[in-house]
């Protein structure tokens, strides 16, 4: 038995026992009247008797239930509660999913909004704490959400109110799933645990409550032990159809003529008939009827089932910048997906400057690319023209090939470098390596795809040490061959080895090389890549003026002002829900920037019931949660109530005789 206000109780009851009592004592004021006789005055009489003061108590029916009734309500205001669990105080974490797939509508009003209701009941079901308690600790519990990232919403406490306004304060978003950084935040706070003097008290280990649909993407990534997790399944159906895939791409031929490829996905197990209609700046253009399959079974029982996929091509042609929008037009238990969006740049034929002292492999390469213009000056020439500029002065041409140019730094752009990196990169040199065999690639990056890397052999080659940032297309036996690097609004493309000093030139490979990194660094990294995002990515915007202010608009009411740093950057890092963002400056400029989601594993909907882990697998819990706590407050009150109802039968009765 616990009691939450003890001296509240306490309190009123020195205040209203003694009240009550006095009223029994208190000498009732009368007129003195006479009369023929008193045979029909009994009654008056005893009652002058009862009411006289200082006289001893009789025995009295009413007093005894007033009593009752009286001591039923201040217990009640004490708060009892009878504890139904016995062991040591349990510390837990609540793990809340609010990804985009807890955005479903198949729960009303949305899996997350249930998933709140049942952690509410959650930590209802806790041990109180109280003042006076015959029983152990009480309960503590902390909440983390998590989407892409987890967000600590309250730590380890017993205060329920504080733990029902972290619940109250989650928000959705249409980031995906991932579980093992909230795990991995769970355990850090464990770690640390509190502190007793010199020494650490030792407490068990929490339990882990999830409360999810299950569509999570890195479950075998995280290791458990046995019955550290308990999981609570949100979510029934899998009814869904989503843009999993959509890309606007320019001909490389006609400029002016837009292509536009997307794939839909049926995630339920029945065909679905639907149409799918193209916009163009909020335009329709075209509308497309198709036919989605159902979604087949996996082969294997821990992985998900195979979408039914329909792939769609649009034609159009366009001249200038615009916003391309795919949607579906069916509805849905997830309407977050049924649209996808890109930023389509204006048509632009690049300008690529050569600064070397004499290759002719890369010009002739160069040359075979369809290009408005290529100017070839040497190294000398290139440092004396930008002698005069900064580090953030922008280049006049769209691409920059450097032939082994020993320069310390480079206005900013987009550089493909062959040869001793500059050095305000961060990238160091750990020497040179002789006799170098590219040993893998990554094929479907757009630098490499359709370039064949087997075979070739630099006879010398600088080792790298690539910042962590970097991104390595090829490989080396001891070092990187190709590695892509972003710094201060320019992109580089480093390629540590003199080319003429390898077999490349003399491979087909070589010119395919120079037209996909041409286009991919003039055209995609210039304005697709950068303004072509998914959920949880950050908006950026380079190249702008210093320290001016801007507001950018989007979905889920996001309206935010920024200022540009000192590199004339804006920076956004709050992207969480899909749609069109709009960075508004005081010149009227607005630049759009479209965060779709296309994530197949947080479109699949269909709630799981088996979670398979590294080391475990953990079932749904079957029955709902149990109260820990038995409040016992209500029924005291009621039999409060009960005794006055008697109290109050029984005094009318009297009046009657």
């Amino acid at each position: 038995m616990q009691w939450l206000t003890p001296m509240t109780g306490l309190y009123a009851a020195l205040a209203a026992v003694p009240a009550l009592l006095l009223l029994y004592f208190l000498k009732l004021k009368r007129q003195e009247k006479f009369v023929s006789s008193t045979l029909i005055w009994k009654r008056a009489v005893q009652d002058l008797q009862v009411n006289a003061p200082f006289q001893r108590l009789r025995r009295n029916l009413l007093l005894l239930l007033q009593l009752i009734a009286l001591v039923a309500a201040l217990l009640a205001l004490a708060g009892p509660i009878l504890a139904l669990r016995s062991g040591p105080a349990q510390r837990y974490v609540l793990l809340i999913d609010r990804s985009a797939s807890m955005n479903s509508t198949d729960v009303a009003p949305t899996r997350l909004d249930q998933a709140r209701q049942e952690a509410h009941r959650f930590v209802d079901a806790l041990r109180e704490p109280s003042l006076f308690s015959f029983a152990q600790q009480p309960d503590q519990a902390m909440v983390i959400a998590f989407d892409n990232h987890a967000k600590l919403m309250c730590n380890f406490t017993a205060d329920k109110n504080q733990l029902h306004g972290a619940l109250d304060a989650l928000t959705p978003t249409d980031g995906a799933s991932s579980l093992a950084e909230a795990v991995t935040v769970a355990r850090a706070f464990l770690q640390a645990g509190p502190v007793e003097g010199d020494n650490v008290v030792r407490q068990e280990p929490p339990q882990l409550e999830l409360f999810s649909d299950g569509c999570i993407g890195d479950l075998d990534q995280i290791n458990l032990a046995p019955g550290e997790l308990n999981f609570h399944a949100i979510g029934q159906s899998p009814r869904n159809l989503a843009i999993v895939a959509m890309q606007a791409r320019r001909s490389f031929d006609q400029a002016n003529e837009v292509a536009v490829f997307a794939t839909l996905a049926n995630f339920s197990d029945q065909p679905v008939d639907c149409d799918v209609q193209l916009s163009l700046n909020g335009d329709l253009r075209a509308v497309r009827s198709v036919q989605a399959p159902p979604r087949k079974e996996a082969p294997q029982i821990n992985l998900p089932d195979e979408p039914g996929l329909v792939s769609l091509s649009f034609s159009l042609t366009f001249a200038q910048a615009g916003v391309i929008e795919v949607r579906q037009l069916r509805s849905d238990d997830l309407p977050a997906d049924d649209a996808a969006w890109a930023v389509l740049p204006p048509p632009k034929e690049l300008a690529v400057l050569l600064v070397t002292e004499g290759n002719a492999a890369l010009e002739a390469a160069l040359r075979a690319c369809p290009l408005a213009r290529l100017d070839t000056i040497s190294p000398a020439q290139f440092a004396q023209q930008y002698a005069s500029t900064t580090a953030t002065a922008a280049s006049s041409t769209d691409v920059t090939v450097l032939d082994n140019c020993n320069l310390q730094q480079l206005p900013r752009g987009r550089h493909i470098v062959f040869g001793k990196p500059p050095a305000n990169l961060g990238v160091k040199l750990l020497g040179t390596l002789d006799k170098q065999l590219i040993l893998d690639w990554r094929n479907r990056h757009p630098v490499l795809q359709y370039v064949n890397l087997n075979n070739i052999f630099a006879s010398k080659a600088y080792k790298l040490q690539l910042p962590r940032d970097a991104q390595v297309l090829a490989e080396f036996n001891d070092s990187a061959a190709i590695a892509l690097l972003r710094r201060q609004g320019s992109v580089f493309l480093l390629a540590p080895f003199d080319p003429l000093q390898t077999n490349w030139p003399f491979e087909p490979g070589f010119v395919m090389f120079f037209y996909n990194a041409v286009q991919f660094l003039g055209l995609e990294m210039a304005q697709g890549e950068l303004n072509n995002l998914h959920v949880g990515d950050p908006i950026l915007l380079e190249g702008q003026t210093p320290q001016t202010h801007a507001t950018l608009q989007g979905p889920a009411n996001t309206n935010v002002s920024l200022t540009s740093d000192t590199n004339g950057a804006f920076r956004f890092a709050g992207a969480n829900h899909a749609g069109l963002y709009w960075l508004r400056q005081p010149d009227d400029q607005a630049d759009p920037f479209a965060v779709n989601i296309l994530n197949r594993t947080e479109s699949n909907i269909a709630p799981q019931k088996d979670l398979a882990f590294a080391t475990v697998q953990v079932q749904a819990a079957q029955t709902p949660v149990q109260k820990a706590n038995l409040e016992l407050w209500p029924y005291l009150v009621a039999f409060a109530l009960v005794i006055a109802v008697i109290e109050w039968l029984v005094y009318t009765s009297r009046i009657r005789l």
